[in-house]
């Protein structure tokens, strides 16, 4: 039997974590073959040793997009949180503004500020939602990159987990071999 060395990284529920196949800690990673003849439980501190095993080719190019998209994640809360902040101080600037105008009772200043306001009020809500709107458009472009993770195990895990599934057979083999009546030799039917 031969077995690729080609395992695809795939997450468990939470409350279906197991043991790791090298340290025994509970996880939820499982690295599984594309024909899902074998699969393992792995931690994810593993999968990034050398020594263990190696991601694909094109696996490279999607960490690239998975650092990308982090990376614009932050930039739309950093956005959205100066947005906020722009907003209060603009709400604590016209709360002086209206006590002023209490004050003042001046009704031409009262007028024009309050549509100064406004228009600012908007032209930063434009602002910011064309920020969002680019951010999320190359946060999709970047989701759309990412794929299954790929890894190739080191020969000497690899040549494990084939001796792995060929003990399995030959035990599975004897097991039958030995619920059979036929496969033992009969008593001796003459007498002495």
């Amino acid at each position: 039997m031969s077995l690729q060395n080609v395992w695809h990284h795939r997450k468990v529920a939470e409350n279906a974590k197991k043991a790791c196949w090298i340290c025994y800690k509970p996880t939820e990673s499982v690295l599984i073959t594309p024909d899902n003849k074998d699969f393992f439980y792995i931690c994810t501190g593993h999968l990034s040793d050398r020594g263990f095993c190696q991601p694909d080719a094109d696996e490279a190019a999607a960490a690239a997009a998975r650092k990308k998209k982090e990376e614009l994640d932050r930039e739309i809360e950093i956005v959205k949180k100066e947005y906020e902040e722009k907003q209060k101080l603009k709400r604590e600037k016209r709360k002086a503004k209206q006590k002023e105008k209490e004050k003042d009772k001046d009704k031409g200043k009262d007028g024009e500020t309050n549509k100064t306001d406004e228009q600012e009020d908007k032209d930063d809500e434009k602002k910011k939602d064309d920020k969002i709107k680019e951010l999320s458009q190359s946060k999709e472009k970047a989701q759309d990159d990412l794929g299954p993770r790929i890894f190739a195990l080191q020969k000497n895990f690899h040549q494990m987990r084939l001796d792995r599934i060929r003990n399995a057979e030959i035990a599975k083999r004897n097991r039958e071999r030995l619920s059979n009546p036929s496969n033992f030799p009969s008593p001796p039917s003459n007498l002495p």
